[in-house]
């Protein structure tokens, strides 16, 4: 069934158009990654002038986003939080949980479950360190997926086309000045990341912040991560492959719950 044949049975006695006409426009980003101000114009039978709008309303308020470089827009921020308020007591949250609090436990660390969300990156979980000086829960943002070592990990399991359809433009948008800001760097970087088994982030997302992630593997259709963050303070090159041994150890703990 498509979103056009997924009207409701009983039509309201008195219809608003235009939030129809909005949430029918979110219906169609379910069937497809991206959307086209000519597509939607089309599909709704309305004028281009008021697909715009309409669209225009739905990015204002975190809805849809314009994908970087293109005039596409894809499913934006506010449905993430929507989806992880609905979803926040799924099977893989639920058991992928105590290794988190294991992992935590273990390192002294703070520790997430990211997901990944077209080229940007949730944290749907986590555990946060007992330290005085600590990283604080990410748990519920959204991040763009190339600043953030959970994304990075993420975006290494695909290959260089699908990762290209993602980013179009060689020019990224930073959040640090340590974020990569070129395609072209990021491809390198995940070349390396599928190497070597894991990805990390030096600043990259947040000023004093460092961090490795290990990709989880692909439950219910989504990707996930297991990402631990440290203090810059804390890290350094044995305490790295330290905690990249022991996200792999997780990966496969969490693997066997889903076998």
């Amino acid at each position: 069934m498509t979103a056009k044949e997924a009207a409701p049975p009983n039509r309201p006695q008195y219809p608003i158009e235009s939030v129809d006409n909005a949430l029918r426009i979110l219906l169609l980003l379910g069937e497809r990654r991206s959307i086209r101000l000519t597509e939607v114009s089309e599909y709704l039978s309305v004028a281009s002038s008021t697909a715009h709008r309409l669209l225009a309303m739905l990015q204002y308020r975190g809805f849809v986003r314009q994908v970087e470089g293109s005039r596409a827009y894809e499913p934006g921020p506010a449905l993430t939080t929507i989806a992880f308020a609905v979803l926040r007591h799924t099977d893989v949250r639920e058991r992928v949980h105590p290794v988190l609090e294991r992992l935590s436990a273990s390192l002294g660390e703070t520790v997430h479950l990211a997901r990944l969300d077209g080229n940007t990156v949730t944290f749907v979980d986590s555990v946060e360190s007992s330290r005085a000086v600590r990283v604080g829960s990410r748990m519920g943002m959204t991040m763009p997926a190339h600043c953030t070592s959970s994304g990075k990990a993420l975006l290494a399991t695909m290959d260089d086309r699908a990762v290209r359809e993602l980013y179009p433009s060689e020019k990224l948008t930073g959040l640090t000045s340590h974020s990569i800001i070129k395609r072209s760097v990021l491809l390198r970087q995940l070349a390396e990341i599928r190497r070597v088994g894991y990805a990390t982030s030096d600043e990259e997302s947040e000023d004093e912040v460092t961090s490795v992630s290990v990709s989880l593997g692909e439950y219910g259709g989504s990707r996930y991560t297991l990402n631990v963050s440290t203090p810059k303070s804390r890290m350094s090159d044995p305490t790295r492959e330290e905690i990249a041994a022991a996200l792999a150890h997780a990966v496969d703990e969490v693997a066997a719950f889903f076998l």
